[in-house]
């Protein structure tokens, strides 16, 4: 970073990557390729959290209302997963990265399927970093999920608690969200990490995700340095409520 580096760094940083779509329209090309600007700024925003000593970071690539995408678009997605995976896994390893998936891994395509998990394999050793990769993801269908296991592995109501749910969860054995990163502006939670985000701080930029730079990124952590998270409490600086 250029400036002093933030005392406080978030542990876990997660982003919705939105934009791609409207980023081509305004380079006047197929959606996409959006999509493909996208992931191809994926590099510089991991190498950034790797650099600054964030621990873990979430993207939400694919929801599980994308699938009611064009079906041209929804493969083209798969396809750019597929080649990422396969230009960028050995990147990852230099890294220190190591990638974790959260979702309905088990209702992608085969081949999708096994490639992420091969992917998953290999960087399983890795320390600096986790990648937490949510594809197929929707927070009410990882709590319902979640419902389920537990029903099925037949836990009374009465032991049912906050962190019971937490190990049941896709995310298991995850800290919460410090900050949750949206791009391109929009106002809306779209159905991400709904529990875990309870008490995360939120930094919103009208930048599209393909033009989002590790500037961008320092930006934010900057910014969410300067917060003061009270998790439901009065300010650790005043009585104020």
């Amino acid at each position: 970073m250029t400036k002093k580096t933030p005392a406080k760094i978030p542990a876990h940083i997660a982003i919705i990557m939105d934009g791609n779509g409207r980023w081509a329209k305004a380079h006047g090309l197929p959606r996409l390729e959006g999509h493909r600007a996208g992931t191809e700024n994926l590099r510089q925003i991991i190498k950034g959290c790797a650099e600054i000593g964030v621990q873990h970071l979430t993207l939400y690539a694919f929801s599980t209302e994308n699938w009611s995408r064009p079906k041209t678009e929804v493969d083209g997605l798969l396809t750019i997963l597929e080649t990422y995976l396969d230009k960028e896994v050995d990147e990852l390893c230099a890294e220190g990265v190591r990638l974790h998936h959260i979702g309905r891994l088990e209702a992608m395509p085969e081949s999708v399927r096994k490639k992420v998990e091969h992917s998953i394999e290999v960087t399983c050793s890795n320390t600096k970093l986790i990648l937490h990769l949510a594809w197929n993801y929707g927070g009410r269908d990882e709590i319902v999920h979640a419902i389920q296991k537990m029903i099925r592995d037949g836990i009374p109501s009465k032991d049912v608690t906050e962190e019971l749910v937490d190990r049941y969860l896709f995310t298991a054995g995850t800290p919460d969200p410090d900050l949750i990163i949206r791009t391109s502006g929009e106002m809306r939670v779209s159905n991400f990490l709904i529990w875990q985000g309870a008490y995360a701080e939120w930094y919103v930029t009208p930048t599209l995700w393909p033009d989002f730079t590790k500037e961008e990124l320092f930006k934010a952590i900057e910014i969410y340095d300067q917060r003061d998270r009270r998790f439901g409490n009065i300010s650790s600086s005043n009585n104020e409520n």
